[in-house]
């Protein structure tokens, strides 16, 4: 364990540690432009939650992949009865109850899930040496593993996380391989239960988000509010912003959610196209980094976990943005390190601290 730990303070890949760390600083420069006139209470709490968040990193890159491997099963079943405990203990906040308080701090189970998911998807593909693509009986499990999680979480109801699992999920079938027709079969599965799903599953709110993002213009100030502002927001920052805390939506508190889902937006404003691009690129970066890891891992459980882990920020990435400039429906989908809240954070520092713990076991020690 000491040579391993000497390893990370000795190798590239404490700059990449240290890049997180930036990014983070970047988070919570954006979080205090965000929340400064409204008493930093966000601001101070996710300050302590990234010094944790660090911590834990560096926790979970210690830990040998191989003792997740082993206990892949525990984990994903500990963090399924957190998540059914939420209707037991859990507390309602902005329509959902997704969240359970342990005193002062709040933890949303769902989050972790994601870890969970993508470690039992990883532990079911690393039993299999055929390398062959998947019919659809031999997707039953994972289509279980999948499904347990996304039922609970609905009903909560959490529409942009249990979106979030299905898309890190079948980022990861998808990349095992799936037979042509059986894939088609599943999309034809996934449409004709769409209307099922619109009808008994999806709140009203959560179809006036979605058919707000077709034409936000007919209730703009109910359910076309959100996307209208972020829109607003981003295009008034042009290319270079109107500068750190100077971003007129920000400080008028007219965009919403702006140290939540719509964080980047504050970024768009203030630091315009150019701080917008930049960011895009640092996250490009994470991704490559956590793809290029998985490329170089020693087995195959290792690599489906970078690849899950690449499909977890890439889809946050993708799912956010799209939400927050009006490309895609507003279904509360934080930015990953960015937005504010504990529970994504340490979901976050957790993914990273598991490529880390696999990149450094590349070579001997």
């Amino acid at each position: 364990m000491t040579r391993l730990y000497n390893r990370l303070f000795r190798s590239s890949d404490l700059l990449f540690l240290l890049f997180v760390l930036a990014l983070c600083a970047l988070a919570l420069a954006n979080l205090y432009s965000a929340t400064y006139k409204t008493g930093l209470v966000p601001f101070k709490k996710q300050v302590i939650w990234v010094g944790v968040g660090m911590v834990v990193c560096v926790w979970a890159s210690l830990i040998d992949y191989k003792s997740v491997q082993r206990y892949a099963l525990h984990i994903y079943f500990l963090t399924l009865a957190l998540l059914a405990a939420v209707p037991l203990l859990g507390s309602e906040i902005s329509g959902a109850k997704s969240w359970i308080a342990l005193g002062p701090v709040s933890l949303q189970p769902s989050e972790f899930v994601k870890i969970g998911v993508i470690i039992a998807l990883a532990k079911f593909y690393s039993g299999d040496y055929e390398n062959r693509p998947y019919g659809l009986t031999e997707l039953a499990k994972p289509m279980i593993i999948i499904g347990l999680p996304v039922g609970l979480i609905m009903l909560q109801p959490d529409l942009g996380t249990a979106m979030m699992i299905c898309l890190i999920a079948a980022t990861i079938i998808l990349f095992m391989g799936v037979r042509v027709k059986s894939l088609l079969l599943l999309v034809a599965l996934i449409v004709a239960l769409a209307l099922p799903a619109w009808s008994f599953f999806l709140k009203d709110y959560q179809k006036g988000r979605i058919t707000a993002f077709l034409d936000p213009s007919r209730d703009p100030l109910g359910s076309g509010y959100n996307a209208i502002q972020s829109q607003i927001a981003i295009g008034s920052g042009r290319f270079l912003g109107k500068g750190f805390m100077h971003g007129t939506q920000t400080q008028l508190r007219f965009l919403p959610e702006q140290h939540t889902d719509f964080a980047y937006s504050v970024i768009g404003e203030e630091f315009g196209f150019v701080g917008a691009f930049v960011l895009l690129m640092l996250y490009l970066f994470l991704v490559i980094w956590a793809l290029d890891t998985g490329s170089k891992a020693k087995d195959k459980f290792s690599g489906v976990v970078c690849v899950g882990v690449a499909a977890m920020f890439f889809w946050h990435l993708m799912v956010n943005v799209g939400m927050v400039t009006g490309l895609l429906p507003v279904v509360g989908v934080p930015l990953l390190l960015i937005s504010y809240g504990g529970s994504s954070l340490l979901t976050a520092m957790v993914a990273i601290g598991l490529v880390l713990g696999i990149r450094m076991r590349r070579f001997r020690v």
